[in-house]
């Protein structure tokens, strides 16, 4: 008969903070599951623009670069507290992760709040053919998984100041920054193709 061997674990964690954990992996293909859906919108966009002699169509303005360029500048600052705040987590530093996700949060919604700015000067909407329908799915879906993002961030900056700092909080807190690089990441390919296609690959208004 052969023996087995039996290997104790018992005195490790039941969760690890880092990117070993089984839910960090689980957000992370999430992430690539969303990517792949904004990157099909924009292969559409520049497939439907074949269609037309002139990109925008005649009578659709040119979407104003200045307040979505300038909103880059939180959005960017904003991924800082979302690191800072992962790394405190990894550390079981209540405080660090408060100040990283409050960083986080308000850097994101004034970045939001500039993009809706330079988004209420557009002069088209999501009926105003493909081209409006395409470009607001973009900015809409993205906009909504930012806010969505955001207040997850709000609810965990409520647990901590609550005194919840037990290892699912953290790791909470950990796997959020991780939606939120993705969120600011995935916004380049968006950001180029809605205001900077048209100049590249249309003719202005």
């Amino acid at each position: 008969m052969i023996a087995t061997r039996a290997l104790d674990v018992s005195h490790l964690p039941d969760r690890d903070v880092s990117n070993h954990d089984p839910l960090w992996w689980g957000q992370f293909i999430l992430a690539l599951i969303e990517a792949s859906m904004f990157f099909v919108l924009i292969g559409m966009y520049f497939y439907v623009r074949l269609s037309y002699d002139v990109w925008p169509p005649p009578g659709v303005q040119l979407p104003q670069l200045f307040w979505c360029t300038i909103g880059w500048i939180p959005l960017l600052m904003s991924a800082y507290g979302s690191y800072r705040a992962s790394e405190a987590a990894k550390k079981d530093d209540r405080f660090g992760m408060i100040v990283g996700l409050s960083l986080n949060l308000f850097l994101g919604l004034t970045a939001m709040a500039m993009r809706a700015i330079g988004w209420w000067q557009w002069n088209f909407n999501w009926k105003t053919g493909a081209y409006g329908s395409i470009v607001w799915s973009l900015m809409w879906l993205h906009t909504v998984d930012a806010l969505a993002d955001l207040a997850f961030t709000a609810v965990l900056i409520l647990l901590l100041v609550l005194g919840y700092t037990g290892p699912k909080q953290r790791m909470g807190v950990h796997v959020d920054s991780i939606l939120w690089y993705f969120i600011v990441l995935i916004w380049i390919p968006i950001y180029i193709a809605i205001f900077w296609g048209p100049r590249f690959a249309g003719a202005p208004q």
